[in-house]
């Protein structure tokens, strides 16, 4: 199944410092989920002044079940930087799956 995973930073003074300090280990893992077919897209969301505020990515899992478990090991989710996370079933076009 796919699933559109939407993560919305905090918006506290402290929200940019804790995404920076966990986004290596993040891009580590998001190589990580691409190169095994879980992740299938990525992007984070900026606000009015290019500053990131969130993230989406559309990730391929079994069921939700799989979804939770992988964020409960996300470094956005374990660093705090994620305050609100919506997670919504999807079906990506197969024009835009890599082939």
């Amino acid at each position: 199944m796919q699933f559109i995973v939407t993560g919305y930073d905090g918006s506290d003074a402290g929200a940019l410092e804790r995404r920076t300090a966990v986004r290596d280990a993040h891009l580590v893992g998001a190589t990580a989920m691409k190169e095994a077919g879980q992740l299938l897209f990525g992007t984070a969301i900026l606000d009015d002044d290019d500053k990131m505020i969130g993230s989406i990515m559309v990730v391929e899992y079994p069921d939700r079940a799989a979804v939770d478990a992988w964020l409960k090991v996300e470094p956005y989710v374990k660093g705090d930087v994620w305050r609100k996370i919506e997670i919504a079933p999807c079906r990506v076009a197969p024009m835009f799956q890599a082939k």
